[in-house]
């Protein structure tokens, strides 16, 4: 090998861990910056119209007397 090819080697060597680099710190940046964002939860269609603490209607395979009635609760 001749001193060109190391020093053409090498400046690719740098390139592309620099590129890496860069990559690697955009990606951790957005990541955190999505995981900063408040949770936007949509409520399903049909729900709607269900206000906060009604009782609702559910099926259960195994019926147990002991248990509470299901309410609804939106967060």
């Amino acid at each position: 090998m001749n001193d060109m090819t190391i020093f053409i080697f090498g400046i690719g060597f740098a390139l592309t861990a620099g590129a890496a680099f860069a990559f690697m710190w955009k990606s951790m940046t957005y990541t955190f910056e999505t995981m900063n964002k408040p949770i936007k939860r949509t409520v399903h269609p049909e729900m709607s119209e269900v206000e906060n603490g009604t009782e609702l209607l559910v099926f259960k395979a195994e019926d147990d007397d002991d248990e509470d009635d299901t309410l609804i609760v939106r967060k």
